[in-house]
């Protein structure tokens, strides 16, 4: 009796060793399109929200992620409450304060910050500026990043395609790519963000043609589910995405819908989470 007992504790501990090895070996990436402070949304304003955003974090935890159409005070609220992460981004419309910005979020004990900076994306990245045939001024938020673990480096790319222009979302994944191959030849890449197209659509091919690998469509384990949920008020539609390339796989994929401090909507998308493997 006491043989077996050992050799269940055995099989028990190798489960558990195994399950840890393969967290190292892997990350929990999300991308979270917040809904800015500044919309009149009713009953489902920022200020009567923000509660469910930290319940879904403490929920979910992932590693790293992207949040879309904040504004400082959305910013500082998550770094507020949940002091695990660090992030940062920038106002779109003048590089400081001024209009939404797509931040970059990563847990301090899971990864370190290398390097990191803002993109327009446009024809003068570096500079504050409309892209091609954008309605808004379009920011790219990038992290060069440092896996704890195991060692391996890897750029974290969060941005918000235009909701009008063509050309520019197209031409601003394509920069992109290109942005961070100058940077790093052959980095491996994660891109989050909200695109505003759907599966399908033209500006995706041509990510895809660029060695990108959308982690929805890839993924061991996925759903269908739309991200866009228009506070239950519109049709629901698959917008955002979770692309990569240079990991080996994509465990899985889901989109996060369910409820969170008693809110059926934490805003009017829904966080998609992927887990990717070195």
């Amino acid at each position: 009796m006491k043989k077996v007992v050992l050799i269940i504790a055995a099989l028990v501990s190798v489960c558990f060793s195994f399950q840890a090895c393969k967290q190292q070996d892997s990350l929990k990436v999300m991308s979270y399109n917040i809904r800015n402070a500044k919309a009149q949304d009713g009953e489902n304003a920022w200020d009567l929200r923000k509660d469910a955003t930290t319940a879904m974090l403490n929920s979910i935890k992932p590693d790293v992620f992207g949040i879309q159409e904040a504004y400082p005070v959305q910013e500082n609220f998550i770094l507020e409450n949940n002091p695990e992460y660090k992030g940062f981004g920038v106002g779109r419309d003048d590089g400081k304060d001024a209009g939404e910005r797509m931040s970059v979020f990563y847990r301090t004990d899971v990864l370190e910050l290398l390097d990191g900076g803002t993109w327009w994306l446009s024809e003068t990245p570096y500079e504050p500026s409309f892209g091609w045939d954008a309605k808004c001024r379009r920011t790219a938020t990038w992290a060069r990043l440092k896996h704890k673990a195991t060692g391996k480096e890897f750029f974290f790319v969060n941005t918000h395609l235009d909701h009008v222009g063509v050309e520019a979302r197209r031409n601003g994944l394509a920069l992109v790519v290109e942005l961070v191959g100058e940077m790093c030849p052959g980095a491996a890449l994660i891109l989050t963000g909200d695109f505003n197209v759907e599966p399908g659509d033209e500006c995706l091919n041509s990510l895809e043609s660029l060695e990108m690998l959308d982690a929805r469509t890839n993924a061991a384990v996925s759903d269908d589910k739309p991200s866009f949920n228009g506070f239950g008020l519109m049709d629901g539609k698959v917008i955002d995405y979770i692309y990569y390339r240079g990991f080996s796989g994509v465990d899985n994929f889901r989109v996060v819908d369910e409820s969170f401090a008693g809110k059926p909507y934490i805003s009017d998308h829904y966080p998609i989470v992927a887990t990717i493997k070195f």
